[in-house]
C-alpha cells in the first residue's frame, strides 16, 4: 500500500507563509480620535488640536507614521509604537483643509486621514477712493476669505443696488466679490458698499468713486500738422535770407 506524507514540500512553503501573514493581518486597523475611518474635525483659529493614533488588533508592536498632507511628521522615538500623538498648535486660518494621516508603517494602505475644518468669520473692513473718467470701466474687488463661506451684497449710498443689465457685474469665488461697472457716467458717482455675511459673523468696505470729466484728446494730426508749418517756416526763412545776402 502507497503512503502519502502529510509534511508540506518545500513549494508548498511560500503559500504557507502568505496564508500565515494574511491571516495575522486580518483585523488589524487604526484609529485617530477614536475614529477608526477618516473623518473632518472642526476646530477654530488659536486653539489647539491632538491627534492620538492606535493600533487595534494586534498581537506585535507595530510602528506609526504621521504625514501632514504629503510631508512626513518628525516624531521622537518614543512616539512611534503602537500609539502616536501629534499636536496642532496654534491652528490657523491657513490650516483649514489640512490632511493629517496616521499610517502603518511597514503597510501604508492601513491608514486613517483627519481633515482639519477650521471655520472663521469674514475679515473685511476699511474703504477705498477711485477716481475715474466717463466712459471707462472700472472693477470694485473687496477679498473676504471665511469658513464656511460667506454671502455679498452689494449697495450704493445705503441703498441695495439694483442690477442694470449690460452696466452692472458681478463676479464671485469663494474668497474673492467683485462688482464691475461698464462705461461709467456722472449718475454712478457715489458710495458703494460690499457687505459680506456668515454664519459665524459679518463684514463691510466702502468704495467712495468719483466720475470725473471725459477728457478730451487733443488731434494728434493736428500737432502733426503744426509742427509741419512751423518748419516750413523756419526752413523757407532761411532760404529767404540766404538770398538776401547773396544779392547784396
Amino acid at each position: 500500500m502507497a503512503w502519502r506524507s502529510s509534511l508540506a514540500g518545500p513549494s508548498e512553503a511560500p503559500v504557507l507563509a502568505v496564508c500565515f501573514l494574511a491571516c495575522f493581518a486580518t483585523g488589524l486597523e487604526l484609529s485617530v480620535n477614536n475614529q477608526g475611518a477618516d473623518f473632518s474635525l472642526p476646530t477654530f483659529p488659536g486653539t489647539a488640536v491632538s491627534l492620538s493614533c492606535l493600533v487595534q488588533n494586534s498581537s506585535q508592536d507595530e510602528t506609526l507614521a504621521w504625514y501632514r498632507g504629503d510631508g512626513k511628521v518628525d516624531l521622537k522615538d518614543g512616539n512611534t509604537v503602537n500609539i502616536s500623538n501629534i499636536c496642532v498648535s496654534p491652528v490657523t486660518e491657513s490650516d483649514n483643509g489640512v490632511i493629517f494621516t496616521c499610517r502603518l508603517a511597514r503597510d501604508r494602505s492601513v491608514q486613517v486621514a483627519v481633515t482639519l475644518d477650521v471655520q472663521f468669520p469674514p475679515k473685511l473692513l476699511g474703504e477705498e477712493t477711485l477716481q475715474i473718467e466717463e466712459d471707462q470701466d472700472v472693477t470694485l474687488t473687496c477679498n473676504a476669505k471665511a469658513n464656511p463661506q460667506a454671502q455679498a451684497a452689494w449697495y450704493k449710498n445705503k441703498d441695495l443696488l439694483t442690477l442694470q443689465q449690460n452696466h452692472y457685474h458681478l463676479y464671485q469665488t469663494s474668497e474673492v466679490f467683485q462688482l464691475y461697472i461698464q462705461k461709467v457716467q456722472k449718475s454712478d458717482n457715489g458710495t458703494y458698499t460690499c457687505a459680506v455675511k456668515s454664519s459665524l459673523g459679518e463684514g463691510s468696505k466702502d468704495f467712495h468713486l468719483i466720475v470725473e470729466d471725459k477728457t478730451t484728446p487733443f488731434p494728434q494730426e493736428a500737432v502733426i500738422a503744426g509742427a509741419v508749418v512751423v518748419a516750413l517756416t523756419v526752413f523757407f526763412g532761411i532760404v529767404a535770407r540766404k538770398d538776401k545776402i547773396f544779392k547784396v
